[in-house]
């Protein structure tokens, strides 16, 4: 998962880097789901598996949150330090949270309402010192990036329950994503873009292909409180590539307000996974 997360944050700085070259976002998505599509039909076609889902609703509903997510978390990283958009794509436990409160059944759970006060005092504290004046669209998207990635989420946990195996979801989602690049580049064009550009993009596939594989390894085999948990040390690899790359320098504030997301993101993690299934 340290792998894995580590790979995500890289990722996010090939996406800003390749925006900086002229990249278009359709390219950018593109260039992500692609490498994924091509690895896991070679695997399914050698290991004779069927790329049958079990549930077209659940995978439709999954991958419209997940693109949805991926292109607004895209767009807030091309647009704002890596950190901080970071902290806002991760704010999706918080968004958990936030159902399970409302209508989860669990109106009276202090931890939950202690994660989610926690967590929405993170992200106020990033924004404060973090965002210009032109950029709180960008901030605004990073918010629904992370609330649509719940949505994603717990349509992942309901697909795993009807017995979907963790490859075909993400074939879907890589399927899905690519046809959104293309209608995307359908509108805009391919556009010019020079070899840094294209270096960045591919970045961006190899980067995600192997976080994604990682990340997946991690769930499979490993706790998955501990797998859940060290996913939020993405925030602090993709701060020390802001600061070593554009030189971001998040003041306490900011730094306490990535803290206070990762503390609320573990509390909420930690508490889903001690509660009995349904609850």
């Amino acid at each position: 998962m340290l792998v894995a997360s580590a790979m995500f944050a890289l990722m996010g700085s090939f996406v800003k880097m390749a925006t900086e070259y002229g990249a278009s976002l359709p390219q950018i998505v593109l260039f992500r789901g692609f490498p994924s599509v091509v690895l896991l039909l070679i695997w399914a076609r050698a290991g004779r598996q069927s790329i049958v889902p079990t549930s077209w609703r659940l995978h439709v509903w999954r991958n419209v949150a997940g693109v949805a997510s991926m292109w607004l978390g895209f767009f807030a990283i091309s647009h704002l330090p890596l950190a901080t958009a970071t902290s806002l794509n991760y704010t999706a436990p918080l968004f958990i949270a936030c159902w399970m409160l409302g209508w989860g059944g669990s109106q009276r759970d202090p931890v939950r309402i202690l994660a989610v006060a926690l967590g929405f005092a993170g992200v106020i504290s990033i924004l404060r010192p973090s965002i210009n004046p032109d950029q709180w669209m960008a901030a605004l998207f990073g918010l629904c990036a992370g609330a649509t990635s719940a949505v994603a989420m717990m349509q992942i946990r309901l697909l795993g329950r009807v017995g979907e195996p963790e490859w075909r979801t993400v074939l879907f989602f890589s399927l899905a994503v690519c046809l959104s690049s293309a209608l995307g580049l359908t509108l805009e064009g391919w556009g010019q873009v020079g070899w840094e550009g294209y270096a960045s993009l591919v970045g961006i596939g190899v980067a995600g292909l192997f976080g994604q594989l990682t990340m997946t390894r991690a769930f499979g085999v490993g706790s998955a409180l501990l797998t859940a948990a060290l996913q939020y040390t993405t925030i602090i690899f993709a701060a020390l590539l802001g600061m070593g790359f554009w030189g971001d320098q998040p003041d306490g504030l900011a730094w306490a307000g990535m803290g206070l997301i990762i503390a609320a993101g573990l509390l909420s993690v930690w508490r889903t996974m001690r509660m009995p299934a349904g609850s």
